[in-house]
Order: C-alpha cells, then sequence, then structure tokens
C-alpha cells in the first residue's frame, strides 16, 4: 500500500533534483503588531518566535503521514541548499488540526487506543496497523537526506507546533473519559500528559493557521 510521503518520496526521486520539490515562500506583511492577548488563558508567546525573512505554517488537518512535519523539515532544508539560508532565516510553524490531532500525542496514545487500526494508519511496510506515532521516528529504509525528519527535531531546531485545542478535547479528552470513565477534570489531565512536549494548544486550527499567517507566514495545505 503506498502513502502520501512515499508517493512523494518516489517522484522526488524520479526527478533527480532535490530542490525541484522547493516552492518560492513569500511571505506576506506581518499584520499582528496591534494584537495583545485579552488574557493569559492562551500560550501565544510562540507569536514572538516567528522570525526571518521565511516564514510559512504548514496546516495538517489528517494524519497523512505526517506529511506536515516531513514538508515543514523538507522546506527548511532545500532552501539551505538551495539558497544558503541560515535557521534564524526561517521559521516553520506546523498546525495539527481536525484528525492530526492524532499526531500531537505520544506512542503511549497510540498504542493504548489503536490509532493505527482506527485511522488506518499502517506501519512502513504496510502490513500491519501503526502502534506509533509516524513522526516519531523516522521510518526504514528512507533516504540519509531525511534522517531526522521526526516532530522531535522540528521542535528542537526552532520549529513552531501548534495543535487544535477543539480536537483535542472532542477526540482526545473524549477517549480517556469513555476509556477510564473519568471526570473532565481527570480526563484533560490525562490528556495532557500524553501530549508531546514542546507543542502548544491553540483555541482551534482555523485560529492557530491565521494566526500564524498575520504573523507572516505563508500558507501551505500539507495533508
Amino acid at each position: 500500500m503506498t502513502t502520501p510521503r512515499r508517493d512523494f518520496l518516489s517522484w522526488l526521486g524520479a526527478s533527480g533534483a532535490f530542490a525541484a520539490a522547493g516552492l518560492p515562500v513569500v511571505p506576506p506583511a506581518r499584520t499582528d503588531a496591534h494584537l495583545v492577548p485579552a488574557t493569559d488563558a492562551w500560550d501565544m508567546s510562540w507569536c514572538d518566535r516567528v522570525h526571518g525573512k521565511l516564514r510559512a505554517v504548514f496546516d495538517s488537518p489528517e494524519i497523512a503521514d505526517g506529511d506536515a512535519v516531513f514538508r515543514a523539515l523538507l522546506w527548511r532544508d532545500q532552501y539551505r541548499e538551495v539558497y544558503g539560508t541560515r535557521p534564524t532565516d526561517m521559521t516553520a510553524v506546523a498546525v495539527l488540526r481536525h484528525k492530526g490531532i492524532a499526531l500531537a500525542m505520544n506512542d503511549a496514545y497510540w498504542e493504548r487506543f489503536k490509532i493505527g487500526e482506527h485511522a488506518k494508519v499502517h506501519t512502513p511496510d504496510g502490513k500491519e496497523w501503526a502502534t506509533a506515532s509516524p513522526v516519531s521516528t523516522v521510518p526504514p529504509g528512507m533516504p540519509p537526506a531525511f534522517a531526522n525528519y521526526t516532530l522531535a527535531t522540528l521542535l528542537s531546531s526552532g520549529g513552531i507546533v501548534l495543535a487544535c485545542n477543539l480536537a483535542f478535547s472532542e477526540s482526545v479528552i473524549g477517549k480517556f473519559k469513555t476509556d477510564g470513565k473519568l471526570s473532565d477534570d481527570e480526563a484533560r489531565k490525562q490528556a495532557l500528559a500524553h501530549l508531546v512536549p514542546g507543542i502548544i494548544l491553540q483555541p482551534s486550527g482555523v485560529f492557530a493557521v491565521l494566526r500564524a499567517q498575520q504573523a507572516g507566514c505563508s500558507y501551505l495545505f500539507a495533508s
């Protein structure tokens, strides 16, 4: 069974040019100078980390083999190869929303709730249902250039990863509440414990995507 990521890699290899998949990213002018949070209910500090001339937001409403994370890292690497850009020149923002919220969760969550089976996500060989997030480790057989294309790499290298609280509340917290017959507060507490460290919850994925664009990010639908 082919996957979006494997199809993309096949095309990339056939093209014979690593930089061929990179598209020009021209960030719009920032329009967020006047936006000041009215309360501290939501962590908006990430807006101050959006820097550099090159800014992009990768919108992931589906799991799609973790393509939002893959493409965010690919974009940064290709610009460095083609233009010699530095980390301070670029900011990649990934927004995990709708069904893509599963990518914000750790492998223990994926295994406990059989996310691979329910979401029809296979292991890299296509023979079994995945018991771990496709962005937690690099699948076997990936080219050396993609050896570190994981969620942890994106987070540790200056990337910003935002998650939809609406999807988190309905899908993730709902699973803990039903499975453990927990109160709302306890279910949320357990769900947060399984959220990958460094990911920032936002009121919704739509809010996060539009806020990133207001911070100067060009938009890419990544699923």
